[in-house]
Formats: structure tokens, C-alpha cells, sequence
């Protein structure tokens, strides 16, 4: 009897311990990570003009963020953006506008435009990372976002113009 006791409870131990290790193999399979790579999506064409000439500052291609879940994640989660690249937020109303870096891997120039498609302000290298808030000088329709310090080399003011197509 005692035996079989014990054979019982030496299978009942070994029994659980195995499934104890196939429980764990299967818990750190699902658990892995797995990343997703985010690539820009050409939407449409954007130009810069200075304002008192007309002048073209620089063209870019546009990813457009027009609803919902595309302006709430803007450029979050990017590794990189080419310097021709840019993403342009359309909102359906003209308002003070606030944005911040949450999730955001590279440094931006964040520029706030009215509906009138004129510069309100810039919010230049903006650092990866930083919650802060980052707010428009005045009420905006459009926010442009490129890579930080493309606005300096451009030479892009309060006032200039933009001009945009969609694909």
C-alpha cells in the first residue's frame, strides 16, 4: 500500500512539475514583444513661401493626420524622417493648439498655421520624449511637423504661407 502511495504522489509531483514547465514555455512565448516598423506614407505634397515674395522655401512629401487615431498618434514611434518628409495635422476647426513629444523618437519643429494657411508660430527642436506642453501662439487649423531645425535652415518666419495638395 504504501507503494502505491507513494507512486501516486511521486506521478501527481512530476505530473504538475511538467506542466508547470510547459505552463512557463507557453507564458514567455506570449509574452515576447514584437515590433512593428512604422513607415511614412506619401499623402499628398506641401510647399513653403516666404510671404513677401512668394518665394519657395522647400517642397515636402506630407503623411496627412485627419482624424481620430492618426492625430493623436502623429509621429510617435518613428525612428527617423527624411528631411524632404514632414507630417501635416488637419483639424476641423481653427483653435489654440498644444502638442508634446509622448512616445515621439526624434526631434521636431513643431509649426502652428491658420486656416488662412499663414504661420502662427513654430515650436522649434522640440526634444524627443519631453511631455511638455507646447502650445501655438495663436489659433491654428494646421500643424506641420519636420525634422528639428529644418524651419532654421529654411529660414521659415511668422507669416510665411504654405500650400498644400492631397494625393
Amino acid at each position: 500500500m504504501k507503494r502505491f502511495v507513494f507512486k501516486v504522489v511521486s506521478m501527481s509531483f512530476f505530473g504538475a512539475l511538467a506542466l508547470q514547465v510547459v505552463s512557463c514555455k507557453e507564458e514567455r512565448q506570449s509574452s515576447q514583444v514584437k515590433t512593428v516598423k512604422i513607415t511614412f506614407k506619401k499623402e499628398g505634397e506641401l510647399q513653403l513661401k516666404k510671404a513677401e515674395s512668394d518665394s519657395l522655401l522647400s517642397q515636402l512629401d506630407i503623411e496627412i493626420a485627419d482624424d481620430d487615431y492618426s492625430t493623436q498618434t502623429g509621429l510617435m514611434y518613428r525612428k527617423r524622417m527624411a528631411a524632404n518628409q514632414g507630417m501635416l495635422f488637419i483639424f476641423p476647426d481653427t483653435d489654440y493648439r498644444s502638442f508634446y513629444m509622448k512616445n515621439t523618437e526624434i526631434s521636431l519643429d513643431i509649426i502652428y498655421i491658420d486656416e488662412d494657411l499663414t504661420v502662427v508660430s513654430i515650436q522649434k527642436n522640440a526634444q524627443p520624449f519631453d511631455e511638455s506642453s507646447l502650445p501655438s501662439e495663436g489659433p491654428a487649423k494646421y500643424v506641420l511637423e519636420v525634422n528639428a531645425g529644418l524651419s532654421d535652415q529654411w529660414t521659415l518666419e511668422k507669416g510665411d504661407k504654405i500650400q498644400f495638395t492631397k494625393n
